[in-house]
């Protein structure tokens, strides 16, 4: 079946001229194309011919099996085929979109896929899906708003949640913070989310504890929880990882020599309390991406200036008369924060741009905090003596690499964890069962926070909400009388997967087992396969080209 995808494949491929070709090779029996083969009715088509032509096998020649294959193996399924009887020539991204100058150039290349994926559906065997029981229990690592959040979202739904937190109590970063962009009230909202959490039935709350081992797999996780020199075992179906992250304490602009230079966070801790003092401050200066967008930590910290501009306006509210200055690179107030830059400017806050190559200077001199920042409008240098100097330093990442390599979750350049797929998958890492939210996985304000951890206990509730879990039959096999027990698939196998058995040979997990095919590659004896990237398969596909 050779898809036209509206005008994304046949605008550049000449889908009939594939078809017509298709038609010509060994083991075809019957050839269509679709204008859009993913259709509902195009599905039903699909059925109704897979039935009247006693087709049993397919290929489907379209856009990325990465996003449709899971619908036709749905569909061959429906009329009692089994789902690993099915293969995609991916003719959209491979073909159309990269050839799309040259129409010719294209045609030819899609009918080789097509011909390669003919040839190996020929060697197309039906697999089977182990399966599994389900322990319908969730375990949350982190007892910051994401992680409360996640928490309360599961056990609200009915599941028991188990919560661990590093420190003494409940709330994590939003402890040390004033109030949202919208003037919401931060320190209410944790403690009452975290007074929910301690009294609801289902939750269980691990305060200054440490996950000190975890075995297993998706829907049978075993978790040590270490807590005041006691270990216990929790059984858990799922797990969330929302560690956080922490506001880098920078070792510049004369931070720590002075009590008038803030962070963020020491800011809002004296508006927490009123200070009188801040009554006083005739000058205050923000410095922006302190520690942010250099090439120590390149990424922007995002939360950095919605949170000054707020802040600016706080001081402005306490002092009207006072001036205030915010030295920036580039200011990022995105989506509907745009309107505290507006109202800032109305109130009288002055914004003047550095670049990183001309920093400003801070100096304490005979009592008095001095600030000097090169003007590129006006092309002269500023000197401004400041009684309150603020740094919108970089938020990092709690790293935690014991727990990554537990649960076998992978971190970025930066320290933060990777999703698998930042649209297909954005809460869930690479390992089946195990979901991410909040700061750990980058900076992030708390309305994002909550939603992102909302999203990852609905995607965990989804494994939950089922007693057993099927686990895909394209995963790697051994052969026992070949291997010969050199080790070398346990020592790459980046899951854990690979294990040897009572008699010294390896076996693969099924449930652990990704199909990255490493350790078929990397085996020396030839005694791993890899069901459905079978050698016969892959060089029946090589031999077609």
């Amino acid at each position: 079946f050779v898809c036209h995808c509206g005008i994304n494949i046949g605008g550049v491929v000449d889908v009939p001229a594939v078809r017509e070709y298709a038609r010509s090779l060994p083991f075809v029996e019957y050839v269509a194309d679709n204008l859009y083969t993913c259709s509902q009715d195009t599905q039903e088509t699909l059925k109704r011919l897979i039935r009247e032509q006693g087709l049993n096998r397919i290929l489907v020649a379209a856009c990325t099996p990465r996003t449709h294959e899971p619908l036709f193996q749905e569909t061959m399924e429906e009329v009692g085929l089994n789902r690993y009887l099915f293969e995609m020539a991916n003719i959209r991204n491979m073909v159309s979109w990269v050839h799309s100058s040259d129409p010719r150039g294209a045609t030819e290349k899609a009918k080789d896929l097509v011909r390669m994926g003919v040839y190996k559906a020929a060697l197309l065997e039906p697999l089977q899906e182990p399966e599994l029981q389900v322990t319908q229990k969730a375990l949350v690592v982190g007892g910051g708003v994401a992680g409360m959040v996640a928490a309360k979202t599961l056990a609200n739904q009915g599941y028991p949640v188990c919560l661990v937190e590093s420190s003494d109590r409940l709330g994590g970063q939003a402890l040390a913070l004033h109030q949202t962009w919208r003037g919401e009230d931060i320190a209410g909202f944790v403690r009452e989310l975290s007074e929910t959490l301690f009294r609801h039935p289902l939750v269980e709350v691990h305060l200054a504890s440490q996950v000190s081992l975890v075995e297993g797999f998706v829907g049978n996780f075993k978790t040590n929880i270490q807590s005041g020199g006691t270990s216990r075992v929790f059984e858990h179906g799922v797990a969330v990882i929302a560690t956080g992250g922490s506001e880098w304490q920078p070792n510049e602009y004369c931070f720590g020599d002075d009590s008038r230079i803030l962070t963020h966070q020491g800011l809002d801790q004296r508006f927490l309390m009123a200070d009188p003092t801040l009554k006083e401050v005739r000058t205050a200066v923000f410095i922006q991406c302190v520690g942010s967008r250099e090439p120590a930590r390149p990424y922007c910290s995002r939360v950095c200036c919605t949170h000054t501009l707020h802040s600016a306006l706080h001081l402005k509210k306490i002092n009207p008369e006072g001036d205030v200055f915010v030295l920036y690179r580039d200011l990022r107030s995105y989506g509907e924060r745009e309107s505290l830059y507006l109202e800032a400017r109305r109130q009288g806050v002055l914004f003047i741009r550095y670049d990183l190559e001309d920093k400003p200077q801070v100096r304490i001199r005979d009592g008095k905090l001095r600030v000097t920042v090169a003007d590129p409008i006006l092309q002269r240098h500023l000197v401004i003596d400041a009684d309150l100097l603020v740094l919108a330093t970089a938020i990092v990442p709690n790293q935690d690499e014991a727990l990554a390599q537990f649960f076998k979750i992978p971190v970025n350049e930066d320290g933060f964890y990777l999703e698998a797929h930042v649209k297909l998958r954005p809460v869930e890492f690479a390992t089946d069962g195990v979901f991410l939210c909040g700061i750990a996985h980058y900076p992030k304000p708390i309305d994002e926070s909550i939603a992102q951890a909302q999203a990852a206990a609905s995607r965990a509730a989804t494994i939950l909400a089922r007693k057993t879990i099927h686990f895909s039959g394209m995963v790697a096999a051994t052969q026992q009388m070949l291997c010969s027990g050199c080790g070398t698939c346990v020592e790459l196998c980046p899951y854990s997967a690979p294990r040897f058995n009572d008699r010294g040979k390896a076996e693969i997990n099924p449930a652990l087992c990704k199909g990255c095919g490493l350790c078929a590659a990397s085996c020396r004896s030839g005694a791993i396969r890899l069901q459905g990237f079978d050698d016969a398969q892959i060089f029946a596909m090589i031999e077609a080209v």
